[in-house]
């Protein structure tokens, strides 16, 4: 018996959702909706600076949930909740930018430039930390057009790693890649931002 609650404690210590997504699975709503609470901040940093356009942000927002909710009950805690959401939100992400860059070459003039001025945006993605705040807001536009030069692999490791903070292994994790692979992307992305940003590089 010792051992089972160790094994059990260990696991909310892994994964500080299990509680949430095995009430989720239940068929608790409101559980779920904590879920949602809890990542919709940093999805939607992660699919907006992938997209660079705010109306397809929110509409994949909202289907990445939607999916998460129907496969909730194949969830079963190989990886955290965390990570399993947000390989969902990255594969459903590179598969719309595909679709888009199919049906229309991806122009400077799409991209959402003016998200600075979008308080929305500076609030769930900054945490209320005034230099971020400010870099976001001088620096934004800039970092769209340079990210919209990257492949989709590449931006969404930028996005993960210098975007939202994420270390390599949960990055190879999601991407179901090898950290290996994760490290040569980031490199060479990181040399083509260089070539972009120019001075505004501190990478």
């Amino acid at each position: 018996m010792p051992a089972l609650m160790s094994d059990t404690r260990r696991k909310k210590k892994t994964d500080p959702d299990l509680d949430l997504v095995t009430r989720s699975q239940s068929g608790d709503t409101a559980a779920f909706d904590e879920l949602v609470v809890k990542y919709s901040p940093k999805l939607y940093g992660l699919i907006y600076h992938m997209t660079s356009n705010r109306e397809d942000t929110n509409d994949l927002l909202q289907d990445v949930f939607a999916k998460a909710y129907k496969s909730i009950n194949k969830f079963q805690g190989k990886s955290s909740f965390y990570t399993w959401v947000y390989a969902i939100a990255t594969n459903m992400t590179l598969n719309f930018l595909k679709k888009r860059n199919r049906r229309r070459g991806m122009s400077l003039d799409d991209v959402d430039s003016a998200i600075e001025h979008d308080q929305e945006f500076i609030e769930i993605t900054s945490k209320s930390d005034p230099v971020r705040e400010t870099y976001i807001g001088e620096l934004q536009k800039k970092l769209n057009e340079a990210m919209q030069t990257l492949s989709d692999n590449h931006r969404a490791v930028v996005t993960m790693y210098d975007i939202q903070g994420m270390p390599h292994t949960e990055i190879a994790k999601i991407l179901n890649l090898s950290e290996g692979t994760v490290r040569s992307r980031l490199f060479y992305a990181h040399r083509q931002l260089q070539t972009q940003l120019g001075e505004f590089w501190t990478g």
